[in-house]
């Protein structure tokens, strides 16, 4: 007798639809904010106790206003040293954050959001709930997720 198949024995497959990770399931909940008001040498000291490369600000009613980083402050330094002064103490975080802050949805595929890094070149992305600052999602927290996909799924 003759072979009939070469497939081999015939599997049923299991088409479960794969559950969507979301941007909220892997965002930084606690995290540390400015105040428009703290001086640039605060921050400088916050940022380097707390080994983070930037953060949002939001104003007494935890609504954002901006978003200060590493590189805003090196602007302040910067400017001090051309003008041969120390850091000036009225440099308040309110002068030099950016204040045009682009925000991503707690309910966005973890994939989207990847995307969303790539094309914006952020490191960090701020969410917003009813415009109250309830997170922050960063490029690390999405590589995060991807190693865990990895675990579950990816082969």
């Amino acid at each position: 007798m003759g072979i009939k198949s070469f497939q081999g024995k015939r599997t049923t497959t299991n088409n479960k639809p794969s559950e969507l990770i979301l941007v909220s399931d892997y965002m930084t909940k606690n995290l540390i904010t400015f105040q428009e008001h703290q001086p640039i040498e605060d921050v400088i000291d916050i940022l380097i106790k707390n080994k983070i490369s930037g953060g949002p600000v939001v104003n007494g009613k935890n609504e954002l206003v901006g978003i200060i980083s590493e590189g805003d402050c090196m602007k302040q330094i910067s400017e001090s040293r051309y003008y041969n002064l120390p850091i000036d103490k009225n440099n308040t975080v309110g002068k030099a954050m950016a204040k045009n802050v682009e925000t991503i949805d707690g309910n966005m595929n973890i994939f989207d959001a990847a995307n969303k890094f790539l094309d914006s070149k952020r490191r960090r992305f701020p969410i917003l709930e009813k415009g109250k600052l309830i997170g922050q999602i960063s490029q690390k927290d999405v590589l995060k997720a991807a190693m865990k996909l990895k675990g579950n799924t990816w082969k």
